[in-house]
């Protein structure tokens, strides 16, 4: 007999099998898809015990949980963040390598922005990244028109009251000039839709171009434009730290990836600090 304390939620179960991430699983059981033992499910928080009980999406029985994979790609402007389009514009997908298991990305960049987007099987790992109570930051380089002034860079460190709420402080620092443009290094953990463009363009600071170098643990470092790696089994693990709560994680030991996920708060920016090209 299973104890209850032995049953995992279904959606994480879901999610674990690399069939999408939790939050689509749980658009699954609330729209009737998944069935367990032959009874339908549609209360979220169903635990179920995924070694006996015979769960199945859409009358297809769940496969066995995947192993991780994880993998960093440094995606050019003017291509889409996801696998397919319906409007038919060319998408990451081509430039990725063809493995055995499905890989989602972990959020997006927009079309005209470029850098790091991470991919996964991993739904769970790939939530815990994206939602806020997590504060997962990221790191963009940003050429715009202008100079921000100093009083500027104070508005964003405090926060802008945007039309859909005021944002969180941000870190700013500039990152080099080029004539009439500059560049700026702007790190958030939100993930508002546009938020870093809509912040500087409040600014009186339009976005000319846009890249992300670091996502919580991850760098960019000098991977080419258009390229992609699968992570190192240390990154892989920074990563897993995020869901550990932060009372269990293990005392740091002075690196970046052994932080738990409140290395989001540290006082340290990105580790790329080249000046960027005009």
């Amino acid at each position: 007999m299973v104890h209850t304390e032995e049953k995992i939620r279904l959606q994480k179960v879901i999610a674990r099998a690399g069939i999408s991430s939790r939050r689509k699983a749980e658009e699954l059981i609330q729209s009737g898809q998944v069935t367990v033992n032959g009874e339908v499910i549609t209360t979220l928080g169903t635990r179920v015990d995924p070694a006996h009980d015979h769960i199945k999406i859409s009358g297809k029985h769940l496969p066995a949980p995947a192993p991780d994979m994880f993998l960093i790609l440094n995606k050019p402007a003017g291509v889409v963040s996801t696998l397919q389009d319906p409007e038919g514009r060319p998408t990451i997908k081509h430039m990725l390598p063809k493995p055995s298991l499905r890989l989602f990305p972990v959020g997006r960049l927009d079309f005209d922005s470029e850098g790091l987007l991470l991919l996964t099987n991993n739904g769970e790992v790939a939530q815990a990244c994206l939602h806020p109570s997590h504060h997962v930051l990221k790191t963009y380089l940003i050429k715009i028109k202008g100079v921000l002034e100093d009083t500027e860079i104070l508005q964003l460190k405090k926060g802008l009251p945007l039309e859909d709420g005021q944002t969180a402080p941000a870190k700013v620092r500039k990152a080099g000039k080029a004539e009439a443009n500059s560049w700026v290094e702007i790190t958030i953990h939100e993930g508002r839709k546009h938020q870093v463009k809509r912040m500087l363009e409040y600014l009186g600071h339009p976005v000319i171009r846009l890249k992300r170098i670091q996502f919580g643990p991850l760098n960019l470092g000098n991977l080419p434009l258009g390229a992609s790696r699968f992570l190192t089994d240390k990154e892989a693990n920074a990563l897993r730290q995020i869901l550990v709560p932060a009372e269990k994680h293990p005392r740091s030991r002075g690196t970046r990836t052994t932080k738990p996920a409140r290395w989001a708060e540290s006082k340290r920016g990105s580790t790329t600090r080249r000046k960027p090209k005009t």
